[in-house]
């Protein structure tokens, strides 16, 4: 049977096309994509690397973290525009940019190169949810550990060493189902509720430090928003630079959410009328709502990361790394309760750590290998390497790709068990591709302008600024590391 337009998400069908919404309230209740992405970004850049940013630098850099957050929405923004103006992916458009190619843009390649890299984010996602499962149910992992040596002794005496494997890799295989389970509308129900409840409980924590020893002060706050970077922090800045706020991985991917929550379906091919300008023009506005509103969200869970780790682990010298890094995290929300009225709720605050650590985790490589299945799946067709003939053919080179990165993922924390460098690599990966996205994203702005849904004069120039410091930031970090990994310095 021949598959319809009808059933391809990314298709333009006449039937799709729909009046944007008038009111507030009914724009509200088009929002989605950022909510999934805000899932992936308040993941692994958040509960590991803002946090061990802000043990290692306190409060100093807490303006990156703002800036991060803020800055490059406006990106995000230009690219949801020209998908939903255009009807096109990111990489398909990507796809249009001159330069050297290989089946297809030097660019999209680059891209590839990044996603491969940033399967030690996940990997690292994979083996800190088995750390934190195996802090919260031990007599299950020796269980596990005890039946494995009954039937193989040696790998039972493995199981006991390495016990968070166990749950990493179960952890794996309910993503994998999860994500072979459902599609969009799924994703979407599933982040908004993780997203909600992580925010609030990280939120509720850096509340509670102000009746403890570990309050934060206003001093502190403002000695966090002068412009300065300690030269100790600075790899780990240019990390979380790249891995917190939207990272180039969630940039590349947010159009792709946007077509398949029907953006640009409701919009329909652009043609010139004045019915396709009123279109455009409010689906462009509902998208921007999408992405500044999901912006307050993830801005304000990593300030509240970052606010921890800077506050507790930072005076006591602690800095979470390799095998002990949830342990070492959980000292954020139990230590502040240490000699307090509030000492009587350690077991649950504890219990409450791990569940939450466990759902930023969880939820972020869920996300993230949904994203990256699609995005491969349409380079692979871009580049002919892989062409898929219609959504059925399509579908099924996403599913292969949501088994296999989780898995590819997975042995790469087998390999290393070091979750702090694994997850160093991907945002580094990440920060070298943002000035290439942007630059990029403003090419497409020129070259292909619509007057009619253009952005306002300020957003140009917010996009423009955007483009230069993160520009700016990528090329004071590679120097550096390039003074300090190849120079030996």
């Amino acid at each position: 049977m021949a598959e319809t337009t009808r059933a391809d998400p990314y298709a333009l069908p006449p039937d799709a096309i729909r009046e944007p919404p008038r009111s507030l309230g009914r724009a509200l209740r088009e929002i989605g994509p950022g909510l999934i992405l805000a899932a992936s970004i308040v993941g692994t850049g958040e509960l590991i690397n803002t946090t061990s940013l802000g043990a290692k630098a306190g409060f100093s850099l807490l303006w990156l973290i703002l800036l991060s957050c803020v800055i490059k929405v406006f990106v995000q923004v230009e690219l949801g525009r020209y998908a939903i103006t255009h009807g096109q992916t990111t990489l398909a458009a990507f796809d249009t940019l001159p330069g050297p190619r290989l089946g297809t843009s030097w660019i999209c390649w680059l891209w590839l190169f990044m996603v491969l890299a940033t399967q030690a984010q996940i990997a690292a996602m994979e083996g800190t949810v088995g750390q934190a499962a195996h802090m919260a149910f031990p007599d299950a992992s020796d269980a596990v550990a005890a039946t494995a040596g009954r039937i193989v002794p040696e790998l039972g005496t493995f199981l006991r060493s390495r016990e968070e494997y166990f749950w990493a890799s179960l952890t794996t295989l309910a993503a994998i189902v999860l994500l072979l389970s459902g599609g969009y509308r799924r994703l979407e129900k599933i982040t908004t509720v993780l997203v909600a409840l992580v925010t609030l409980f990280t939120v509720a924590s850096v509340a509670i430090l102000q009746w403890t020893q570990f309050r934060i002060h206003m001093r502190d706050l403002e000695g966090g928003l002068r412009l300065a970077v300690p030269t100790a922090a600075v790899a780990l800045a240019f990390s979380a630079f790249g891995i917190t706020g939207v990272g180039a991985s969630e940039l590349v991917a947010y159009p792709y959410w946007c077509i398949e929550k029907g953006y640009a379906r409701a919009v329909g091919p652009r043609v010139p009328d004045g019915g396709w300008e009123h279109r455009a023009r409010g689906w462009t506005r509902v998208m921007q709502l999408d992405a500044w509103f999901s912006m307050v969200v993830f801005t304000v869970a990593t300030v509240a990361f970052y606010l921890l780790g800077a506050a507790v682990l930072h005076p006591q010298g602690l800095d979470p790394r390799g095998p002990e890094m949830i342990p070492t995290l959980s000292h954020m929300y139990l230590h502040p309760l240490q000699g307090t009225p509030l000492a009587g709720f350690r077991a649950w605050t504890r219990v409450g750590f791990l569940l939450g650590a466990w759902a930023v985790l969880f939820k972020t490589l869920y996300v993230a290998t949904a994203a990256n299945s699609r995005l491969t799946a349409d380079f692979l067709h871009l580049s002919g390497l892989w062409i898929q003939q219609g959504p059925r053919a399509r579908e099924r080179t996403v599913r292969a790709f949501c088994i296999g990165y989780p898995t590819l993922a997975l042995g790469l924390y087998y390999a290393s068990r070091e979750p702090g460098g694994l997850i160093t690599v991907g945002g580094i990966a990440q920060a070298l591709m943002l000035p290439l996205i942007s630059g990029a994203t403003l090419y497409l702005k020129r070259r292909d302008p619509d007057h009619r849904v253009a952005a306002s004069f300020l957003s140009d120039i917010l996009t423009w600024l955007a483009f230069f410091a993160i520009s700016a930031v990528a090329l004071y970090s590679t120097q550096d590391l390039f003074r300090k990994l190849v120079m030996g310095q």
